[in-house]
């Protein structure tokens, strides 16, 4: 049976634990304390996905201006790491704060994405098309959220190495589900860096809109996918994270998101550079097997799968709720 003690524990979670993306490190080297992030007055979430504060924040969580006037220099291919912490922090991660970077209780997933802009000082940040670069679910043992908070905040991935180069907004993301059985209850954090990508090639990534990646609620939550979910009872077995797949170079698969035995996790755990603070950083990498569901990989053509992690994730139920709880989520969102 639930516990009311977890019942009890997610509650507290929600008075006490918010987050916000506040610095850059490329390669391993600190690009300053707010320096080229779009960041917030406070540290709340969005909880209505329809909403545009989802794309970079805002709203009820006012964003500092004027804006940043620093572009960031990242080679394609190189490794940047987006920090988190419970408040706005300029000496980094606090180890007497038990939610920083955010409340262990939050559990989730947690994703980057990108979109190519004519400016990163542009103010305007509508209408834009994203790609997803990179997402840490569930393992089937653990959240992605719990590898963030061993991570002291370091959310660490690579930058793709034949987009073209040239301006982007960097948009880092969680999903907290510890109250996500109704929506809306899934709390969403997520800011935008201002980036410039140098070298590259010309990959032109499938792309999704925000709002519209993502969908508030789900005809079949019982399996386990997207914004609308109970992590707690019954125990979470698979978890698909929304959005769309995670493009890749090479065309192959490349997500977190387990599912059972047949996913495989290797995690690597290195050193980022920073000057205010020493963190460890852990970047989690993910080769999913054949399932028995086949699901195609995005290409680097800009090529969509048939039935892919995409379109506001509506799941399809394949088999009654007794038996193996099979899905696939659809592909209509996709711009």
């Amino acid at each position: 049976m639930f516990s009311s003690a977890v019942l009890l524990s997610a509650t507290l979670g929600f008075v006490r634990a918010h987050t916000i993306f506040q610095r850059v490190h490329v390669d391993g080297v600190d690009q300053g304390y707010l320096n080229g992030v779009r960041y917030p007055s406070y540290n709340g979430p969005i909880t209505n996905v329809t909403d545009p504060s989802v794309i970079c924040n805002g709203g009820p969580n006012p964003l500092v201006t004027p804006f940043s006037q620093t572009i960031i220099n990242v080679p394609a291919g190189g490794t940047f790491v987006a920090e988190w912490h419970h408040g706005l922090q300029p000496n980094g991660y606090d180890p007497t704060d038990p939610a920083d970077p955010i409340d262990p209780s939050h559990l989730g997933p947690v994703m980057a994405y990108m979109a190519a802009v004519p400016s990163a000082l542009q103010t305007d940040v509508t209408g834009l098309k994203w790609f997803k670069i990179w997402e840490d679910g569930f393992d089937g043992t653990n959240w992605g959220v719990t590898r963030l908070v061993s991570a002291e905040g370091l959310q660490t991935f690579t930058i793709p190495s034949c987009i073209p180069p040239g301006n982007y907004f960097l948009r880092a993301e969680i999903i907290a589900l510890h109250g996500a059985s109704t929506y809306p209850g899934a709390q969403l954090y997520m800011e935008c860096a201002q980036i410039n990508v140098t070298g590259g090639g010309t990959a032109k990534p499938a792309t999704v809109s925000f709002p519209g990646a993502y969908a508030g609620t789900d005809p079949y939550v019982q399996l386990q996918c997207g914004i609308t979910i109970n992590i707690y009872y019954p125990a979470v077995t698979n978890y698909t994270i929304p959005g769309p797949p995670v493009f890749t170079c090479d065309g192959s698969s490349a997500t977190t998101s387990a599912t059972g035995a047949t996913s495989t996790t290797t995690t690597t755990t290195s050193k980022a550079a920073t000057t205010t603070t020493t963190s460890k950083a852990t970047t989690t990498t993910t080769t999913k097997a054949t399932t028995t569901t086949t699901t195609p990989a995005s290409t680097a053509t800009g090529t969509v799968p048939e039935y892919g992690q995409v379109g506001g994730t509506f799941c399809i139920n394949f088999y009654e709720p007794s038996f193996d709880q099979s899905f696939v989520c659809s592909d209509s969102a996709v711009d």
